[in-house]
């Protein structure tokens, strides 16, 4: 073969090789566009509980939503695509059901006048409700619906009206929510630990005995408890914000003597670490305590 025919011949063949990667990354190549009920995942912490909330979020688009794109009387995923899902690190009680921890599919039944949510173990339906089994569920309760003062465009399921054990899971679309409430178990959990840290173990620290005692001062548990702890996070090294609480504790227990002498302390404390906001509130204790010695 002649030098010419040899470069021919690399020439063609480093031409096909560069049409066929040409044309293999055409055929690969796909146009992506805006999902219209895209993907959404939202996560509360409730109590010590971590619950997540993975759904898809249609929108109105000027229809009419209950009653009509989504039927009274049916079994509703609860968004769009598929399956809402609804996440417990722990186990919690809903709506006085308890439900164990784990991931389940969150159905819900709307009617004008009341919701059934459905929690199920499948959380692979989807639309296809026909292979639903009832016997899968793992809870059932009303949830009462309610009109909305403002239009809610795109489907969209939050937390609402948070306390340190409870939240409810609010769903709103268009003009209509409904909501139900998750209550997790705080105080076993938080009494373990205080039983463990503060009450078993001869090496706590000042921020264990202060954080038990704001805990059984804020719980209304046992307040001459809560004194001794917070008196010995004090005892070496007094921090104003805790010599706060052992004040408030004092005033609880009717010690106005203590709670103004350890009010005093905080207030010096706080001024020097130029903190108005702990300064002003020793004071405003202070004021309300000498006023009934001096009756």
């Amino acid at each position: 073969m002649t030098t010419s025919l040899v470069k021919t011949s690399r020439t063609l063949g480093a031409t096909l090789v560069l049409g066929s990667l040409l044309l293999s990354g055409r055929a690969e190549a796909q146009i992506t566009t805006p999902q219209p009920s895209p993907l959404s995942t939202v996560t509360q912490r409730v109590g010590l509980t971590d619950i997540t909330i993975t759904y898809s979020r249609p929108s109105a688009k000027g229809r009419t939503v209950f009653g009509t794109v989504v039927p009274f009387g049916k079994r509703w995923r609860t968004g769009a695509n598929a399956t809402t899902k609804i996440k417990f690190s722990d186990d919690v009680t809903i709506e006085g059901k308890k439900v164990p921890a784990g991931e389940y599919g969150l159905y819900t039944i709307p009617n004008k006048t009341e919701w059934m949510v459905v929690l199920n173990k499948s959380t692979k339906q989807g639309a296809d409700v026909d292979g639903f089994k009832d016997d899968q569920d793992v809870a059932r309760f009303p949830a009462k619906p309610y009109k909305l003062g403002n239009k809610v465009e795109t489907f969209t399921v939050n937390f609402a009206d948070l306390t340190p054990a409870t939240a409810n899971v609010d769903m709103q679309w268009e003009l209509t929510g409904a909501k139900f409430k998750v209550t997790t178990e705080v105080d076993a959990k938080v009494q373990a630990q205080i039983e463990e840290k503060v009450v078993k173990n001869a090496n706590a620290t000042a921020n264990d005995y202060a954080a038990a005692a704001v805990y059984y001062y804020d719980n209304n548990k046992d307040l001459k408890q809560a004194l001794t702890w917070i008196q010995k996070a004090n005892a070496t090294d007094p921090k104003f914000w805790n010599l706060h609480t052992q004040a408030k504790i004092q005033m609880k227990l009717k010690d106005f003597k203590g709670a103004v002498a350890s009010a005093e302390q905080s207030r010096k404390l706080a001024l020097e670490a130029k903190n108005a906001e702990y300064v002003k509130m020793n004071e405003d204790l202070i004021a309300g305590n000498k006023a009934p010695a001096a009756k």
